[in-house]
């Protein structure tokens, strides 16, 4: 494979089915880089003490996805190495175990594609219009990203 024929692309997708932690990685993989590196975000089954039966996640979808192909080209000029970049978020009902989020990242070298992934979660839990809801056994709670640039904007 010519290195021309293998551009660096960004894969952003938000979707109500089940995400797939194989197809997310395996959408960065590339001849030139030695690193992939994931993070993968899924629903647990507690938060300060209550049950928690699953999460229910909406977004604005256009703006979600404008947001994360900013993080995208934030991600390229801080680490220029990176190769592929791929942002996939669930929407609607997440059961318990199941990912929210899985993002994967390719590079050369692991440092580049292990900070890249850690900076792609953290800001796009600061920055992109996604909201989250515990139903809890016996109540529900729209929650809010500690990390929300818009919640520490209006305090």
């Amino acid at each position: 494979m010519e290195e021309s024929e293998d551009v660096p692309k960004d894969f952003i997708k938000l979707k109500s089915e089940k995400l797939s932690v194989d197809e997310v990685s395996e959408l960065v993989v590339s001849p030139y880089c030695g690193a992939v590196s994931l993070f993968i975000g899924t629903t647990r089954n507690n938060f300060e003490g209550k049950k928690v039966i699953h999460l229910e996640y909406e977004a604005y979808t256009s703006m979600a996805e404008t947001e994360i192909k900013k993080i995208c080209r934030d991600v390229r000029q801080k680490w220029p190495s990176v190769k592929h970049i791929a942002v996939h978020h669930r929407l609607g009902v997440v059961p318990i175990t199941e990912a929210s989020v899985i993002i994967a990242v390719s590079s050369p070298h692991r440092a580049e594609s292990l900070e890249a992934v850690m900076y792609c979660i953290n800001t796009l839990k600061a920055s992109v219009p996604i909201w989250k809801k515990e139903i809890y056994e016996h109540e529900y709670s729209w929650k809010e990203n500690k990390e929300c640039f818009w919640v520490n904007s209006e305090k």
